[in-house]
C-alpha cells in the first residue's frame, strides 16, 4: 500500500486530506494562510491530535512567510494565538505550535524545519507504536489472529501516516495476527464509518462495521479480544480523553474481561495536567447531532449536548502505548515513572 499523508508541506503549502469528502472523494487542499488553515482545523478537514498538531506547526511556518516575526510580532503573534486555540481539546496541537514558534529567533526557515521535523517524529512514532502495541496484544491474549475493536479514526488520516491505534491493527495484519477489525461507526460525524473503514479497506484488512451502542453489548458477547482507542490527551495519572464513546466501551471491556487499550505517542501524554477532571472538553454544538449530511433529522430548535470527547478514568484502562513505552495501569504503573525506552523500528521483539 501506498503510504498516504494526512499533512504535509509543499513549497509554501501545508497540504492536506480534506477529511470532510471522505470516504466519496480524496481531494487535497493547499493552503497558503493562516485563517484557511485555522478553518480547516475547526471544520475537521484535518483532524487527529497529531495531524493537527503537524498542521499546527506547519501552521506557523504559514505565519512567518505572511508576517515575519522580526518585522510584524504582533501579527505573527495573533496568528499563534488563533492556531494554538483552533481546539482545545488535544494538547498536541498548543504543544506543536508552541514548539515551532519558539524557533522565531531564526526567522522562517528555521520554523519550517521545526515544523518538519514534528512531522517526520510523529511519522516514526506511529511506526514504534505499532511495534509496541502488537507486541503487548501478544503477551495479552496470545500470538494468534485477533479480533479487535475500535472507535473513531485513529489510522494515518488523524496521524499523517499508519496511525496510533489503528496503526497496531495494521501492524498485526502485517504480521499475520489480525482475524477480524471492529471499527464503531463514531457518531455524530460518523469518523469511523467514513474514514477507518476507508483506511482498513485501503490496507485490505478484513472488518465489520458497527454502530457505537452495539460495542458493550458485542464485548459481553466475547466477539473480541481486545479494544483499541487512541487518545487526545492522556493526564499525569493515565486518565485519557478520546472521542466519545470510549468511556462506553471501556466499561464494556471491563465487564467482559477485555483488554482495554490506549495508544497515543508521548507528544500526547500531559503530565502538566494532574486528571482527566482537568481536561477541557470540546462541545461541537447542536447541528452536528441535529443534521446529516445537510439533511435536517431532529425538529427545528432542538438544542443538543454535544461533547466530542468523554474522559476514561485510569483504573478503567488496561495499559497506555507510546512510541517509547508501555505503561501497564493495570498494574499500578504511572506515566511519571516508568522510563521512556527506544523508538522501535523492526518488529524485533524486546522486552515491554
Amino acid at each position: 500500500m501506498v503510504p498516504l499523508r494526512s499533512v504535509d508541506w509543499d513549497d509554501g503549502a501545508v497540504v492536506i486530506v480534506d477529511q470532510t469528502l471522505l470516504p466519496n472523494e480524496l481531494r487535497h487542499l493547499r493552503i497558503t494562510n493562516v485563517s484557511h488553515l485555522v478553518g480547516a482545523i475547526k471544520r475537521l478537514a484535518v483532524r487527529g491530535a497529531p495531524s493537527i498538531g503537524v498542521a499546527g506547526a506547519l501552521g506557523v511556518a504559514l505565519a512567518a512567510r505572511t508576517h515575519p516575526p522580526a518585522d510584524q510580532a504582533q501579527a505573527f503573534d495573533d496568528d499563534v494565538h488563533a492556531l494554538r486555540s483552533a481546539r482545545p481539546t488535544a494538547v498536541n496541537l498548543a504543544r506543536a505550535v508552541d514548539r515551532a514558534a519558539g524557533a522565531r529567533g531564526g526567522g522562517y526557515h528555521a520554523i519550517l524545519a521545526e515544523g518538519l521535523a514534528i512531522r517526520d517524529e510523529e511519522i516514526a512514532s506511529c511506526w514504534s507504536m505499532g511495534i509496541y502495541g502488537s507486541e503487548l496484544l501478544i503477551e495479552l491474549t496470545g500470538e494468534r489472529p485477533q479480533r479487535l475493536m475500535t472507535i473513531c479514526n485513529t489510522g494515518g488520516l488523524a496521524a499523517v501516516e499508519r496511525g496510533t491505534a489503528l496503526g497496531v491493527i495494521q501492524t498485526m495484519l502485517e504480521r499475520g495476527l489480525l482475524a477480524e477489525a471492529i471499527p464503531l461507526e463514531t457518531r455524530p460525524l460518523l469518523q469511523g464509518g467514513r474514514l477507518t473503514t476507508w483506511e482498513l479497506a485501503r490496507m485490505g484488512a478484513p472488518f465489520r462495521l458497527i454502530v457505537d451502542s452495539a460495542g458493550p453489548f458485542l464485548l459481553a458477547q466475547g466477539a473480541a479480544d481486545a479494544v483499541l482507542v487512541g487518545a487526545d490527551r492522556v493526564a499525569a495519572n493515565g486518565d485519557t480523553a478520546n472521542k466519545v464513546g470510549s468511556f462506553s466501551l471501556a466499561l464494556g471491556a471491563r465487564n467482559a474481561g477485555v483488554p482495554f487499550i490506549v495508544v497515543a505517542p508521548e507528544s500526547s501524554m500531559d503530565l502538566d495536567t494532574p486528571s482527566g477532571e482537568m481536561i477541557e472538553i470540546e462541545d461541537r454544538g447542536s447541528e452536528e447531532v441535529t443534521r446529516a449530511w445537510r439533511e435536517t433529522i431532529a425538529p427545528l430548535g432542538t438544542k443538543a449536548i454535544n461533547p466530542a470527547f468523554d474522559i476514561t478514568p485510569h483504573e478503567m484502562i488496561t495499559a497506555v502505548v507510546t512510541d517509547r513505552r508501555v505503561i501497564r495501569l493495570d498494574r499500578g504503573e504511572k506515566l511519571s515513572e516508568v522510563p521512556l525506552g527506544p523508538l522501535r523500528t523492526s518488529h524485533r521483539r524486546s522486552a515491554i
